[in-house]
């Protein structure tokens, strides 16, 4: 008996699918019930760690490279995602950090976060999104941060670009709304990836953040999966334009 959260029949496409948050969202789709379609500027064409997830839980998958910080890419990637027929599901995930003092962060570093971070994801959520208003129907989610909210430190130009993406996601639900198409974001707290490592190898900031986190861990990339799966499902057909914390409680606290 189907539920209002199974994806069976959709396609959804998630980028920075190779590792981390990505891949743990392409998986918990992946078991809803939904294809995949990954993309990552280095996902291996065949045999990737998220191919074989997808597939173990009976789903296609399809792998398609792209660097986020290549607008032509993103274009033409676009560009293949439409010849392909327009997906159900567009998981704006892939991302870039870089840490250095604001008085210290060189203009090519934030260009690059901005471009990867806010610049693409609105690219390809526009020609997407596009086709999504025409048919009626469609689910877009990015991945925002916790410092969409809070400002962070050593951090200006990711900050800067999360925030911003908490903006754009209520810009477009805004518009997309009445044509069917839920626009929604998830702010993932510290989640135990590749770009937290320094953080957690510095028993200094490793400690302040375990204490501020009521649940008192760091999050896992498969944490992320419920609410990944919520908003690109029937559940949340009337929620739009929100930023969903997944935090521990940090934000709370």
């Amino acid at each position: 008996m189907n539920t209002p959260f199974d994806l069976t029949g959709r396609t959804a496409v998630v980028t920075g699918a190779r590792r981390g948050i990505g891949l743990a969202m392409a998986e918990a789709l992946a078991r809803a019930g939904a294809d995949i379609v990954g993309v990552s500027a280095r996902l291996e064409p065949h045999g990737s760690e998220v191919e074989r997830r997808v597939r173990a839980a009976g789903r296609r998958f399809t792998a398609l490279r792209a660097d986020l910080a290549d607008r032509a890419a993103v274009r033409q990637l676009a560009d293949d995602l439409t010849a392909a027929g327009p997906p159900d599901i567009l998981v704006n995930n892939g991302g870039t950090i870089a840490r250095a003092p604001a008085v210290e962060h060189p203009d090519e570093s934030w260009d690059h976060i901005i471009e990867v971070n806010l610049t693409s994801q609105f690219v390809l959520s526009r020609e997407i999104g596009r086709l999504m208003v025409d048919r009626g129907y469609g689910k877009i989610i990015f991945t925002a941060s916790l410092l969409s909210f809070q400002g962070g430190v050593n951090v200006a130009g990711y900050a800067a670009s999360k925030s911003g993406l908490a903006g754009l996601t209520r810009a477009l639900a805004n518009e997309w709304a009445t044509y069917g198409v839920n626009v929604n974001a998830i702010a993932p707290g510290y989640i135990a990836t590749e770009n937290t490592r320094a953080l957690r190898d510095d028993p200094d900031r490793n400690q302040a953040i375990l204490t501020r986190i009521p649940a008192g861990r760091w999050g896992q990339a498969d944490d992320i999966g419920g609410a990944t799966v919520f908003l690109a499902s029937a559940a949340s057909d009337y929620v739009n334009g929100i930023v969903l914390p997944v935090d521990g409680g940090w934000l709370g606290r």
